[in-house]
């Protein structure tokens, strides 16, 4: 699990003009070579209808490294030496002649800076034209079909990975039309967050935790994703996706897996992918009862966030006047397995909450017996462990400690642990761990094909209930608070609480 530095290969960026490539593709491949990181011959291509010649493509993102790179003492001259990796090639992602222009430049580029013909496409492109960017690059011979001896070609594609089951399926078949599954990387980037790896490092290299994951100590898991903002100017892709599908079926089940997952063998990409989705198929699916049950949909009214007033969703760009579609979910699962039959996990993310955060709360089970009471002492809250993913990155544990004096008085008490006080440093982003991953070839921390679509089994579930059932009280949470009253509901009915980050 530790970095190396990455073989030569050539970086082709589709959508090189496009906003992920500015704000975190081009950053991230530029700290990862002001590191040490990329061979000396590497080459990093934009591939767009945009991009115009090589020295406008330098200047474009010279200026994007300027709003979105981390800067520091060693940048003007890294920029500098990392302006002359960067090429830019013209085209239309359904133009076969663009391709045919791709795979001709990339010959030219490979020979005078003497690269193997090592190749990674990144598709930072809408989910739309996935599968026939695949099939061109296939077409076009610009694919090696083995890894071997020989030089290698990987794809890199971003989230959404379908909209539904059959879409990711048949997604997975167009991209298999050209790449084999181990030339695949479908990336999360919550999996190369620090704070989302150091999950399993902190289960796993802490003897006095592991023997603690399960049913015998753990009373219930909730693990959350609140975000602040609104759509943000993406009102048209929210209306067809939904925070079910945009967070749920991605990032907070990648968060489940790492939490429920069984200690793999070993830190190999299809060992650990094994396990997360032998977690997926644990879940048990729910009947449309216990959907109806068990899931909790919100959508945010005009309210305010840190005293500033905010639209409702209705009222976004883009939104259907009487749109249903949900801007909050929360979800009560159960994991039907040995170590955690019996432990409810709450999942919940929401827009226009009141903080953000992403956090994993762990609530352990209250002392068996009544001593403190028989001393007349009322004991506190449970220990509660949190593991914060962002941003405020670290791990607290709640605990109960005497307080001074002369009676028996028990008082919560956290201890806090922070990545930027122990450390000294800002964390590496997701992007600059999962593209060297990518590049070294390492698919750890990317979703395999059935992981992905085991998911998508699990989320349809509950999408084909709700559709159903649609939602007649929206807008049912105003912005600035913590989501809709059923949300509470949900775990006061187990006699529980959300936990306020």
């Amino acid at each position: 699990m530790s970095p190396a530095p990455a073989p030569a290969a050539t970086i082709v960026i589709f959508g090189g003009s496009g906003d992920l490539a500015r704000r975190k593709l081009v950053p991230a491949l530029f700290e990862l070579h002001r590191q040490g990181l990329l061979a000396p011959e590497t080459a990093i291509v934009g591939f767009a209808r945009s991009v115009g010649s090589d020295e406008e493509w330098r200047d474009e993102l010279a200026a994007a490294l300027d709003e979105h790179g981390r800067g520091g003492e060693d940048a003007e001259e890294a920029r500098r030496s990392f302006a002359s990796r960067l090429h830019a090639v013209r085209g239309d992602l359904r133009s076969d002649a663009s391709y045919a222009e791709m795979k001709r430049r990339l010959e030219g580029i490979e020979a005078a800076r003497g690269l193997p013909g090592n190749r990674l496409y990144y598709l930072a492109i809408p989910p739309s034209g996935i599968g026939d960017a695949a099939r061109r690059l296939g077409a076009a011979g610009l694919v090696h079909p083995v890894e071997g001896d020989g030089p290698f070609s990987r794809l890199v594609v971003e989230k959404p990975f379908g909209h539904d089951l059959a879409s990711a399926h048949a997604l997975n078949e167009a991209v298999h039309a050209s790449f084999r599954e181990r030339q695949v990387f479908r990336i999360d980037h919550y999996l190369g967050k620090e704070t989302t790896q150091n999950i399993l490092v902190f289960r796993l290299g802490n003897g006095i935790f592991e023997p603690l994951w399960n049913r015998r100590y753990v009373d219930h898991v909730q693990i959350t994703v609140a975000e602040t903002i609104g759509v943000e100017g993406r009102g048209k892709f929210f209306e067809e996706a939904g925070i079910f599908r945009d967070v749920v079926q991605n990032h907070l089940l990648q968060l489940l897996c790492l939490v429920a997952m069984e200690p793999p063998v070993a830190f190999e990409a299809n060992v650990v992918r094994d396990e997360k989705v032998k977690v997926l198929r644990s879940v048990r699916p729910p009947s449309r009862e216990e959907v109806l049950r068990d899931t909790v949909r919100g959508q945010y009214a005009a309210g305010a966030i840190s005293g500033r007033a905010v639209a409702g969703y209705r009222d976004e760009p883009d939104v259907a006047a009487a749109s249903t579609r949900e801007t909050y979910a929360a979800w009560k699962l159960q994991i039907e397995n040995w170590r955690w039959a019996g432990v409810p996990f709450y999942l919940r993310a929401g827009k226009r909450l009141p903080k953000r955060v992403t956090e994993i709360a762990i609530t352990f089970k209250t002392p068996p017996i009544a001593l403190f009471r028989h001393a007349g002492c009322a004991v506190g809250e449970p220990n509660v462990l949190v593991l914060r993913i962002q941003p405020d990155e670290g791990i607290a544990l709640r605990i109960g400690a005497k307080r001074p004096g002369p009676t028996m008085r028990v008082e919560t008490v956290k201890m806090d642990f922070r990545y930027v006080e122990q450390f000294g440093e800002a964390t590496p982003d997701a992007y600059e761990r999962l593209l060297l991953d990518a590049l070294n070839g390492d698919g750890t921390l990317f979703a395999r094909r059935d992981e992905v679509e085991a998911a998508w089994e699990l989320v349809e579930g509950v999408l084909d209930v709700w559709a159903e059932s649609p939602p007649v009280d929206l807008p049912n949470y105003e912005a600035g608070t913590w989501g809709p009253e059923a949300a509470t509901e949900l775990l006061a009915r187990d006699g529980r609480r959300w936990r306020r980050p």
